[in-house]
């Protein structure tokens, strides 16, 4: 059985839902999701997205771009990973591809850099060639490209 959801004003509904993409981008999947902890009629829920990118509280490319810019500066993941998670919230390939701008190049390839080496030397008791796999793997895992990875290796 499910809990009962509250019931609140079309005009409540709409302002939590001003809130909560005031306190952070959103995509259009996220604010989906939280509207179904509401009970609302379909045209309402489409009033409300409207009503929220009429207004600009709703905008895929600018929650593409922070998210991109968020993972990337914070969580150190690699292109991949945060294109994979990307398309899991329902942004379209063109959108995220036109975003990656926000990660400089030069800058993707010193993450790498240091991620390798940091990882690479809290590993003990392993031959050189065990480490360098191992490191690779772990690179790999989050989200750097393989070629990304040998460039900085060989430099």
């Amino acid at each position: 059985m499910q809990p009962e959801k509250k019931l609140f004003t079309f005009d409540e509904i709409k302002q939590k839902l001003v809130n909560y993409c005031v306190y952070q981008d959103r995509c259009h999947s996220e604010v989906e999701q939280k509207m179904r902890e509401f009970v609302l009629i379909p045209e309402a829920k489409d009033e409300i997205l409207l009503y929220l990118m009429k207004e600009n509280y709703l905008n895929e490319e600018r929650f593409t771009r922070s998210y991109i810019r968020g993972k990337f500066n914070i969580k150190h993941w690699g292109k991949n990973k945060i294109k994979m998670h990307l398309k899991q919230k329902g942004i379209t390939e063109k959108l995220i591809n036109k975003s990656f701008d926000e990660i400089d190049d030069e800058d993707y390839l010193k993450i790498i850099r240091k991620i390798y080496e940091n990882h690479f030397s809290k590993q003990k008791g392993l031959q050189v060639y065990q480490k360098k796999s191992k490191t690779i793997k772990y690179l790999l895992s989050r989200g750097f490209e393989y070629e990304n990875i040998l460039q900085v290796i060989d430099n």
